[in-house]
C-alpha cells in the first residue's frame, strides 16, 4: 500500500489564518509547490514554525479522501529576521506571491526552489534589496519560461526595440512607440538580465531613478502573461516618482 505520508522541505509562500484556527500554508519545495493544512495550529507550537518566509521541514499526511494535505509536524531549518525589516518585507512579500503565481501545484522544480530561496537571501542581507528582487523576479520569469519579447518590436516585429510598451510591458519600436526609449543601462538589462548570472546582475546595477520603468514594465507583462499580483498594487504606483523609492 502507498504511504500516505511523506516528508516536505520548504518554505512557506502564504500563510492564511481560518476563523477555526487553523493554518493553511503554500510551501514551496524542491519537488514542486505544495498547499496543506495545520488543523488547530494557530494555537500550537506550529503557529511559531509555520510564518512566512520559514524553511521548515514538515510531515505531510495526504488521507484517502482530503483534497488538502494535513501537516502532522514541522520543525524550523532557518528563518531570516530582517525580512521583516519594512525596507525589506515589502520585496520579499512581493517575490513569495510572485513565486505562487508562477509555479503550479505538483511541478517539480528544484531550480526554481533554490532561485527562490537565494532571492530571500539577498533580499535580507544585501544593502539594496530593491535590485535584488528586480533581477530576481525576472530570473524566476525566465525559469517559468515567459520571457519578454526584446529581440523585435512586440507589434510590428522590427528588430531592436528600444522603447517601453505600456500595455505588455515588453519592447516597442520607434515607429510603434508613443513614449521614449529606454535608457541604455535599462535597455541592457531588460535584453540580458534572463540569461545573465545573478552575480553579474547583482555587479551592474541600473541606476535608482531608473527602475521604475523597469518595475512597470514587469507587472504589466505578468498581469498579461498570469494575471495580477497583488503585491504591485502598493509597489508599482510609487513608481510614478523617481523621488519616491519602492518600500
Amino acid at each position: 500500500m502507498r504511504s500516505r505520508t511523506a516528508n516536505r522541505n520548504g518554505i512557506v509562500i502564504r500563510r492564511r489564518v481560518t476563523p477555526a484556527g487553523d493554518i493553511i500554508v503554500t510551501l514551496l519545495t524542491p519537488q514542486g509547490k505544495l498547499k496543506a493544512v495545520a488543523r488547530g495550529g494557530v494555537r500550537g507550537p506550529l503557529a511559531s514554525r509555520l510564518n512566512l518566509f520559514h524553511h521548515v521541514a514538515t510531515q505531510i499526511y495526504q488521507g484517502p479522501h482530503n483534497d488538502l494535505a494535513s501537516v502532522k509536524q514541522a520543525v524550523l531549518e532557518g528563518a531570516l529576521p530582517r525580512l521583516a525589516e519594512p525596507e525589506r518585507y515589502a520585496f520579499a512579500h512581493l517575490m513569495a506571491e510572485f513565486a505562487d503565481a508562477l509555479f503550479q501545484e505538483g511541478e517539480f522544480s528544484e531550480q526554481a526552489f533554490d532561485l527562490f530561496a537565494g532571492a530571500l537571501r539577498g533580499i535580507s542581507h544585501q544593502p539594496d534589496p530593491e535590485w535584488v528582487a528586480l533581477v530576481m523576479s525576472y530570473k524566476l520569469l525566465g525559469l517559468a519560461g515567459m520571457v519578454p519579447q526584446t529581440a523585435r518590436c512586440a507589434r510590428c516585429g522590427q528588430p531592436d526595440p528600444a522603447h517601453p510598451d505600456p500595455l505588455a510591458g515588453q519592447l516597442l519600436c520607434a515607429t510603434c512607440a508613443a513614449l521614449p526609449a529606454y535608457p541604455a543601462e535599462s535597455l541592457d538589462f531588460l535584453r540580458n538580465v534572463v540569461r545573465r548570472t545573478v552575480r553579474v546582475s547583482m555587479e551592474t546595477p541600473v541606476p535608482l531613478h531608473q527602475r521604475p520603468a523597469l518595475w512597470r514594465a514587469l507587472e504589466r507583462f505578468v498581469t498579461v502573461q498570469i494575471g495580477s499580483v497583488h503585491s504591485w498594487r502598493q509597489l508599482v504606483p510609487a513608481t510614478d516618482s523617481p523621488a519616491v523609492a519602492l518600500v
